[in-house]
């Protein structure tokens, strides 16, 4: 079966599909357009795609008869494809949760800890040569050990991130979550969203979908105390960014840390230029092991499907 991978990805991944399909690997830094997506589904029997690979209705509308049969999504995250879509063209889609775990709590932690010690700028100012010497009021930041972190989204994820901060740093968890959770697996309250956005941090770990798109808006952002710090490891178009530039301009939030933006790969020339954002190119689950698990399991689902078997993470 001929399969098409849309990005470069390890060797040992692309070595293992080499082995099993007819593979062609698109190895181009730019997203694709409507119409390299419109040709993935007419050319090939495979896509395993990624982030950057927006499968639109209009996309899938354009190829009534695709020879596709599936996406296996390199990713929890899939809400760049419309599954309905998808679903309604025969095309069914997968994911890869839990291989992105603990690569991306680990990282919710770091931007946390690198907004409250403003590490960010510091490393800034020894790199431009505008260090001069220690002082006693040099640069002070915030501590975290023993504060309150409110955790929006408290799946796997959300979990993951909790255990870390409240294990590691003595730190209160309170969280919101769509659904009741009678057993967190540590020890956190469960609490209104007004009241988790008003916690001392604020970690964003929801999936992205339509019903969380913007749901971190001017109002949510009001709940925040002026010391609070917000950081975002979900998707990026779950914030309202004008809305979050505005809070930050304003000094009704500390600071932030950000991970994705609504419309990556462009970030807002405002959240460049202020000193307590700090901003990293998408590295969630940018750790070799991270990304040769979800290699890995993508392929699974591939390799199920091409032998007629149930897929092993379908969504």
């Amino acid at each position: 079966m001929k399969l098409l991978i849309t990005r470069d990805l390890p060797p040992r991944v692309i070595d293992a599909a080499r082995a099993r399909f007819d593979v062609t690997l698109r190895d181009l830094p730019q997203n694709p357009d409507d119409t390299e997506l419109e040709a993935m589904l007419r050319d090939y029997d495979l896509v395993l795609c990624s982030i950057g690979d927006r499968f639109t209705a209009e996309v899938f509308a354009a190829v009534p008869a695709p020879r596709a049969k599936l996406l296996a999504n390199f990713g929890a995250g899939y809400n760049h494809i419309d599954v309905a879509a998808a679903k309604a063209a025969g095309i069914p889609v997968t994911n890869t949760p839990g291989a992105v775990t603990e690569s991306t709590a680990d990282l919710g932690v770091a931007l946390l800890l690198m907004a409250a010690r403003r590490l960010g700028e510091g490393e800034r100012v020894v790199r431009d040569g505008r260090w001069h010497g220690w002082k006693p009021t040099q640069m002070l930041g915030t501590h975290v050990s023993g504060k309150r972190v409110g955790i929006i989204g408290m799946g796997r994820i959300g979990k993951a991130v909790a255990r870390r901060l409240h294990y590691g740093f003595g730190m209160v968890v309170v969280f919101h979550n769509r659904s009741a959770l009678a057993d967190p697996g540590l020890p956190a309250t469960q609490v209104d969203f007004a009241t988790a956005m008003a916690a001392d941090f604020v970690v964003v770990c929801v999936p992205g979908s339509a019903e969380t798109h913007h749901m971190i808006n001017a109002e949510a952002l009001a709940h925040m105390a002026p010391h609070g710090i917000f950081v975002n490891i979900a998707r990026g178009d779950v914030v309202d960014e004008a809305a979050l530039i505005a809070a930050l301009q304003a000094g009704k939030i500390r600071a932030a840390g950000l991970d994705v933006y609504e419309f990556e790969p462009a970030v807002p020339e405002a959240l460049k230029a202020m000193e307590n954002v700090v901003l990293l190119p998408h590295l969630g689950t940018a750790c070799i092991e991270a990304r040769e698990e979800m290699g890995f399991l993508a392929l699974e689902n591939l390799i199920a499907f091409a032998d007629g078997k149930p897929l092993v993470t379908p969504v």
